[in-house]
């Protein structure tokens, strides 16, 4: 969770556009509000008549005009590109994320080949397309709906597949932090996939699609589930808030920014050279201690963060976009933004310029046994280098945030997740077959 060196992902209304996205044409058929806007007059009618209930709906007339239905279901990112998709394109509204392990006897082989079955996949979903591998039709009905997939390779995917020469330095697994309390059945893992959609569906169809694609080579390490707000479900395109209620990723990079591609892309001569165009990802999984968060008043809990909960400006004062003052003192001449605030220790001017992209989901898996929230967030954050990104902006926020008691880091894994497929290509192509 963070302000920008933790940075959110940034609205729900998608960013800037990821290069190469565009929108499907609109279908043929009959629109939602067309249809239940006639419902009424032609007649839908629910009757009980002997102990059966009957429907009847008059059709339109022949002369209607019938208007296409448009709705997010026809927006659609593309698979092949100088990145892989679902890492600068918008908060999905429904996500998955699972980690594989290579099955015993599984090597360098069966791991290029299943990313050849993973990646056609991913460019068939993603176009609204059945799978080739028995397609479940579960998402027949709808258009591609901003489906994202995305691979990585975790750190022992290498000695798995003979190929540890390949393995990058920026891949060494990560620190220990005082605030852990990691579940290792549920950190790590040989393969990583990302998947995110704008609807349920469309996401569950690619995880089953995904996971039907291990076949014997390799088998599910953990999953966990996600969500963020629908696009459209606010008046206008706002940056997304947490389960805590806070607004959340207000200082996030944006492509726009000229050091954006330095900050979260592998450069083009990079070593190892599979690794160009590519990025390094950081997946939490960070419990939310709510009921302890939610009895903290409203100016509690904006001292905590630093910013006002209502529309995310800073405590010195402004609007969300204005740029948070830190020498500002009230009339005992205190700080106005506390001294151990998460958005003033998070800054990147306060870390040595270091920045990630976040592009997280939020999860509630139901009660535990005491009754208490089973939530928080799905912690999923790029960067060119983790040791200059991730690792120094949390080894500060473990030596005195005022959130991190609210807060319980329960799972972890670091990823490399190589530049896009080239058409008729697949991902991680040049690290297998290099």
């Amino acid at each position: 969770m963070a302000d920008q060196s933790t940075p959110e992902a940034r609205t729900t209304a998608v960013p800037e556009p990821r290069e190469g996205t565009t929108a499907r044409a609109d279908r043929e058929g009959i629109s939602r509000r067309r249809l239940l806007g006639t419902a009424g007059a032609t007649g839908v009618v629910l009757g009980a008549a002997g102990g059966t209930v009957g429907y009847a709906a008059a059709a339109p007339a022949a002369s209607a005009e019938v208007t296409p239905l448009t709705s997010v279901g026809e927006d659609r990112a593309m698979f092949h590109g100088k990145h892989q998709p679902g890492i600068t394109d918008g908060l999905p509204a429904r996500g998955h994320l699972i980690a594989f392990d290579l099955a015993p006897g599984a090597g360098r082989k069966e791991a290029a080949a299943l990313l050849r079955r993973w990646s056609d996949t991913a460019r068939r979903l993603m176009a609204g397309e059945p799978s080739a591998n028995g397609d479940t039709g579960v998402a027949q009905d709808a258009g591609p709906s901003s489906l994202t997939l995305t691979f990585g390779f975790g750190h022992s995917f290498f000695a798995r597949t003979g190929l540890e020469k390949q393995r990058p330095v920026a891949l060494d697994p990560l620190p220990d932090f005082s605030s852990d309390h990691l579940d290792k059945a549920r950190s790590n893992g040989d393969l990583w996939v990302q998947i995110g959609a704008h609807d349920a569906l469309v996401a569950f169809h690619a995880l089953r699609a995904v996971q039907k694609d291990a076949g014997s080579a390799a088998r599910v390490r953990w999953q966990m589930n996600g969500f963020n707000r629908s696009p459209g479900a606010t008046a206008r395109p706002m940056t997304a808030r947490n389960l805590m209620g806070q607004i959340d990723g207000t200082r996030n990079p944006k492509p726009s920014e000229s050091d954006f591609d330095q900050r979260i892309f592998v450069p083009a001569n990079s070593d190892p050279a599979w690794m160009a165009h590519g990025s390094y990802v950081v997946v939490r999984r960070i419990r939310m201690l709510l009921d302890d968060w939610e009895k903290l008043a409203v100016k509690e809990q904006e001292a905590v963060v630093g910013r006002r909960k209502s529309d995310g400006a800073p405590l010195s004062g402004g609007t969300e976009t204005t740029e948070m003052d830190l020498e500002k003192t009230d009339s005992a001449g205190n700080p106005v933004v506390p001294v151990n605030a998460h958005a003033r220790i998070t800054r990147p001017d306060q870390n040595g310029g270091a920045a990630m992209l976040r592009r997280p989901l939020s999860y509630h898996d139901g009660m535990d046994a005491d009754g208490v929230p089973d939530a928080g967030l799905l912690f999923v954050c790029w960067q060119a280098d983790p040791l200059r990104g991730f690792v120094p902006v949390q080894r500060k926020l473990d030596r005195g945030d005022a959130l991190t008691p609210f807060l319980r880091h329960e799972a972890s894994g670091l990823f490399a997740v190589p530049g896009g497929a080239a058409e008729g290509g697949y991902v991680g192509q040049l690290l297998l077959e290099g």
